[in-house]
């Protein structure tokens, strides 16, 4: 009764679906039954749906999924409510093709106040932030910061994840940000509004391993209480993530493949066969292949998680994006109560010609010990901790300025039409390192222009 509801508010309003046609946005209009009442013309262009194939149908039957992944808020029944919500989300077309929409949804009242529906608007964002990806023009995407072009081939990466259920292995050093780049996958895909589960293989006692990763059953053994869910029922509709998944035992990994195989485990201590949805993503700073050629990782679980692998770069070959982590870690910091600082240009010299051995996490690290080192609003080479500051005295040149020398900088600078953050990306080399030589080279500003061609 309330869906009849629901359609004559809309028939009431003259003119509406004409103006709804006409919007360069795609509409649906569903009830609290989800059935779908209204289709326009942008969201069949969008979808590849046409409106007699989706009006008056569930609107989880027609797309053969929630529309709104483990976002929606129908999944369980129709809510008592509902306001508003506005997401991203990565749906794929009638015909298979990869789509980044952009949601906006309302709810829908009639006359005396009840939730009768929902009104969906959505923006094909696809090739708007693929063409941003592509120039270079985005530095943050799904949590992760960076421009260097080994990052905005990663954004890509994930986009192209976020569409299917592939499971996923991630491999780079330590402190690369392996678990922030899986949290982006499982975001971007249509698990986003789901559970996601982290698990470090490694710091779980072998003893506990099963019992944490498929739960156990009051009694399974001393100490068992209660039944307890393991990560994997954590996990349904969303993703588990296995960090250093080399860190398994065998015995564990054979385990894990019927997971793999049949989406099947029960309990420790337990007879019932439990059944999980869950996309799996790996990740490890090890060599993967060298781990099984070596017999520490079976070959059939291999092919299994290294479907689609992902190699994360480490910040010495991204040093490009150093100013702009360094910059993020210290408003970061300050949002936290720390005192506002800045990066000295000189500390920052050092911090672009430093090797980071560990990674991001060193970086963050660093930023934090010059916070509580440094007594005024700059950040000096003195504030930076040892490992940086023994760089500055090292009597070898610093390796990235190796590469410069006048008729490359003078190419490069022309190229950029004298922007000289441009020119530093041209030439594979930090901004300060640029700097340093143009001072060092006492190039001046009117050679600087006339190597421009300005």
């Amino acid at each position: 009764m309330k869906a009849l509801t629901l359609e004559q508010l809309m028939a009431d309003k003259r003119n509406l679906e004409h103006i709804l046609d006409n919007l360069l946005e795609g509409i649906i209009a569903h009830d609290k039954e989800r059935r779908i009442l209204f289709f326009n013309r942008a969201a069949e262009k969008i979808t590849g749906y046409s409106k007699e194939e989706v009006v008056g149908r569930d609107c989880h039957e027609v797309f053969g999924s929630p529309f709104c992944g483990n976002r929606c808020s129908f999944c369980s029944g129709p809510p008592d409510s509902f306001s508003h919500a506005g997401y991203t989300i990565n749906i794929l077309t009638k015909n298979g093709e990869p789509r980044c929409i952009e949601m906006s949804v309302s709810g829908m009242r009639d006359e005396s106040g009840s939730f009768v529906g929902v009104l969906a608007a959505f923006r094909d964002m696809t090739d708007f932030l693929g063409l941003k990806i592509r120039l270079g023009e985005i530095s943050h995407f799904s949590g992760i910061i960076g421009q260097d072009h080994k990052i905005l081939s990663i954004f890509e990466q994930i986009r192209e994840l976020a569409t299917n259920d592939f499971p996923v292995h991630i491999f780079g050093e330590t402190g690369t940000g392996k678990e922030l780049v899986a949290t982006a996958i499982h975001n971007e895909s249509r698990r986003g509004g789901g559970p996601f589960v982290p698990v470090n293989c490694g710091a779980l006692p072998e003893g506990l391993l099963e019992s944490e990763l498929f739960g156990h059953v009051k009694g399974a053994f001393s100490g068992a209480i209660r039944d307890k869910k393991g990560r994997f029922e954590l996990a349904h509709t969303g993703t588990i993530f296995l960090d250093e998944v080399t860190e398994l035992p065998k015995a564990m990994q054979v385990k894990l493949l019927r997971v793999l195989q049949e989406g099947t485990f029960e309990r420790v201590g337990g007879e019932e066969t439990i059944k999980v949805d869950v996309r799996i993503i790996s990740a490890t700073n090890r060599d993967l292949k060298s781990e099984m050629e070596k017999q520490n990782f079976r070959e059939d679980l291999y092919y299994r998680l290294n479907v689609v692998p992902l190699r994360l770069p480490p910040l010495r070959e991204r040093k490009n994006d150093i100013p702009l982590l360094a910059a993020h870690f210290l408003q970061k910091a300050t949002e936290c109560g720390q005192k506002a600082a800045n990066l000295s240009q000189d500390a920052l010299s050092l911090m672009m010609d430093y090797s980071w051995p560990g990674n991001i996490r060193e970086l963050q690290n660093a930023i934090h010990f010059a916070l509580v080192k440094s007594r005024g609003s700059v950040i000096r080479p003195e504030d930076l901790p040892l490992e940086l500051k023994a760089r500055e005295n090292c009597p070898c040149p610093p390796g990235p300025s190796r590469k410069l020398n006048k008729e490359s900088v003078s190419a490069a600078l022309t190229q950029s039409g004298g922007n000289k953050s441009k020119a530093a990306k041209l030439l594979g080399v930090g901004r300060a390192t640029l700097y340093r030589f143009l001072d060092d080279e006492k190039m001046s500003q009117d050679t600087l222009l006339s190597h421009a061609g300005t």
